[in-house]
């Protein structure tokens, strides 16, 4: 498995695992309970979105396209 993205919450997390699932790419959410021990504090590169080394590439591409979309 190979990081695809650094979230900065389990919110933005879930949103993306949910975007990839769609298209069919396998896609886990590692660190998700460490946010839990940090309290108050910022989770900063704790969670990640991770897929399997042959979807890196597509799961690359949906995420760019995405975020294109959603900045217009």
């Amino acid at each position: 498995m190979k990081t695809l993205i650094h979230a900065q919450d389990l919110i933005e997390a879930n949103l993306i695992k949910n975007l990839l699932t769609t298209e069919h790419i396998e896609a886990a959410i590692l660190g998700e309970y460490l946010q839990g021990a940090m309290g108050e504090l910022p989770a900063s590169d704790l969670i990640r979105v991770v897929v399997a080394d042959d979807q890196l590439e597509r799961a690359q591409q949906l995420l760019s396209d995405y975020f294109d979309s959603v900045s217009m």
